[in-house]
């Protein structure tokens, strides 16, 4: 699973309940035809990923079918987690 390119906006939290920032991560996905995440209509990870005073973190995430929309019912592996979490820790900076 490779990181293609992205789309994040920052999430405003009106009630101010929320501790830290939290951001919506949109991440278009290349997945190889042997793994089973793997679909025609392409694959993206929907993740929000929270900036705290103590760090960084995804809040929770969901994998998508791209062309349909359509939640696909798979979890990251440990690994793909902190890909995913380091490149959203490099990117959220950019989300104006």
């Amino acid at each position: 699973m490779n990181i293609k390119k992205y789309e994040a906006e920052k999430i405003n939290d009106p009630t101010g309940i929320i501790e830290g920032d939290r951001y919506e991560f949109f991440l278009e996905l290349e997945v190889d035809e042997e793994d089973e995440l793997f679909s025609e209509e392409g694959v993206y990870l929907k993740v929000i990923f929270a900036v705290e005073e103590s760090g960084f973190r995804i809040a929770q995430y969901q994998f998508y079918e791209e062309n349909t929309n359509t939640s696909l019912d798979f979890e990251m592996e440990e690994e793909e987690e902190q890909a995913v979490l380091a490149y959203c820790g490099e990117h959220y900076k950019e989300v104006l």
